[in-house]
């Protein structure tokens, strides 16, 4: 209730928050309540303090409501001081000190060159080149363990949300180095000199930034800048050992450039830095050990070498492809595959066993949802976005345009969800707490403003929150020519999400939908 508390403050923005906290502040200190040591002042006390930790995991602080009675005695604890006793308390696992004896030949070759920089205190910066499946995320868990259970900091990082939830202590790299959102060549991180994040950046012996490939070169050239003026050095990353990671092989990010709106590759290896970064290779597929055929495939597949036909159309292995007679039989043929339940209601897999059909556009994921919830057992709930114009003389007017319009990175204005159904979660509510874009989650109960979800995958599995409705504005260009904000929770039903979505993820079985061409082959490969 208080980290619901707090992101209802945070996203929701109520009239009055201190009217809000004096209807439920009793509820919210129930547990504190019933210890008999503590006095009614410590119990506030504690409730404040938590609720603060989650205001400022959220870049917020509790002082912005109003929140705290004149004259109430409140041990403030800044936001990066926070984060800095977060780092030292990061739980190493038993698993994660034993995987270090499990590593294979390249993945040992990478961390004794690694480590041996790290406590040599030379600087270097490696990039760890490696397809999907060969083992990446278990060697930075390897070397996060290490260095942690030696007394020394490391920061795990990672491009995409869903990335970072699965290294022990994770963050998105935009919020631990404070890089821009919408970030530009020259673009500079906001962290001063002075601050204690800035003291625990510096004190770091080794930073990790996963899936540097999916971010633009600025924010990586960003991360340079700041880490030479933290460290006063001209050295690449200011004398520090830093590991990037992932696969060019997959989907790059792009940028629009000059009228014709261009496409220009922004990626690191356009960056000046790549000719200077040492590269490590895994290349034993550990995911796909016992398919030597496939792996190849899919690494052909990966770098554009595979055959295509005239029509420069790669053909798929006869193996894994499902034959069918036409669309509607090919879409039922595959659910039925991917999710046998449907077709025997006795077989109650439920979606626990991490499952998605994967396709390239928004509009069929959102059918093959469709079909998928109205067969999923349960009662169904129906929940309706409310859309507004910025402009609040359009709204008349575009009222029934804007019901219509389900732009990628929004949650649909009609919102068709059951108990037990997989969701996807579209923001970051609270990474730390692992509430980030991409977050996958299976619904535990719906009410009528609040839906409680557990989260489905990752070190925070099987974690209970809450999801409450929150306004969302698509992107202002040529394709939503009105500007105007939903609220709605920020959720998708989950049995089917896009490839570009699922980059990042481990999924247990996937189907693939290809009613039409992927974009590029570093689609195909990220889906296979």
């Amino acid at each position: 209730m208080r980290r619901l508390f707090a992101t209802l403050l945070v996203y929701s923005c109520p009239n009055d928050p201190k009217a809000l906290w004096q209807n439920f502040e009793s509820s919210m200190s129930e547990d504190f309540a019933k210890c008999s040591a503590m006095t009614s002042t410590q119990v506030k006390r504690n409730v404040l303090q938590q609720i603060d930790g989650f205001l400022q995991s959220m870049g917020k602080s509790i002082h912005s409501y109003n929140l705290i009675p004149i004259g109430f005695s409140y041990e403030n604890i800044d936001n990066e001081t926070r984060e800095l006793r977060a780092e030292r308390n990061i739980v190493i696992s038993e698993i994660d000190l034993n995987s270090i004896q499990l590593l294979n030949e390249k993945q040992k070759k990478a961390f004794v060159v690694i480590s041996e920089r790290i406590y040599s205190d030379r600087p270097d910066v490696f990039f760890i080149d490696g397809p999907g499946g060969t083992g990446k995320t278990f060697l930075y868990r390897a070397l996060l363990a290490d260095v942690r259970s030696k007394g020394y900091l490391a920061l795990a990082t990672a491009t995409s949300g869903i990335a970072a939830s699965i290294l022990p202590g994770g963050r998105t790299a935009h919020s631990r180095f404070k890089i821009p959102i919408d970030i530009f060549d020259g673009a500079t991180c906001r962290v001063s000199k002075q601050t204690s994040l800035a003291a625990m950046i510096k004190e770091a012996k080794l930073i990790i930034w996963d899936e540097a490939p999916m971010a633009k070169k600025a924010a990586i050239e960003a991360l340079d800048d700041l880490l030479r003026d933290l460290m006063n050095s001209e050295e690449i990353f200011g004398g520090k050992v830093v590991v990037l990671g992932g696969d060019f092989r997959q989907t790059l990010p792009v940028v629009r450039k000059g009228t014709k709106a261009e496409m220009i590759n922004a990626c690191l290896i356009n960056s000046p830095l790549w000719h200077k970064l040492e590269k490590l290779q895994l290349i034993e597929n550990m995911r796909a050990k016992l398919d030597p055929l496939f792996t190849q495939f899919l690494l052909r597949i990966g770098d554009g070498t595979q055959e295509t036909n005239e029509n420069d159309i790669v053909k798929l292995p006869s193996s894994i492809i499902v034959n069918y007679n036409n669309e509607t039989d090919a879409i039922e043929k595959l659910i039925n595959i991917v999710y046998p339940e449907f077709k025997d209601p006795s077989n109650k897999l439920y979606c626990s066993q991490n499952r998605a059909i994967l396709t390239t556009k928004n509009n069929f994921v959102d059918e093959i949802n469709d079909q998928l919830i109205k067969k999923f057992p349960g009662d169904l709930t129906e929940y309706l976005s409310y859309d507004e114009t910025l402009n609040e003389n359009h709204q008349s007017e575009y009222i029934d345009l804007l019901n219509t319009l389900t732009p990628s990175n929004l949650p649909p204005h009609r919102l068709l969800l059951k108990s037990n159904a997989p969701i996807i979660l579209l923001r970051n509510l609270d990474p730390a707490e692992g509430l980030c874009n991409g977050t996958r989650l299976i619904i535990k109960s719906l009410s009528k403003n609040v839906i409680c979800a557990k989260i489905a995958v990752g070190d925070f599995c099987g974690k209970e929150v809450f999801i409450h409705r929150i306004s969302l504005q698509p992107p202002s260009d040529e394709q939503y020519p009105v500007p105007y904000k939903r609220t709605q929770f920020p959720i998708r039903l989950c049995f089917a999400m896009t490839i570009n979505k699922a980059q990042g993820q481990t999924l247990d079985f996937v189907g693939i939908y290809l009613k039409e061409p992927v974009f590029s082959h570093g689609q195909l490969y990220v889906a296979l």
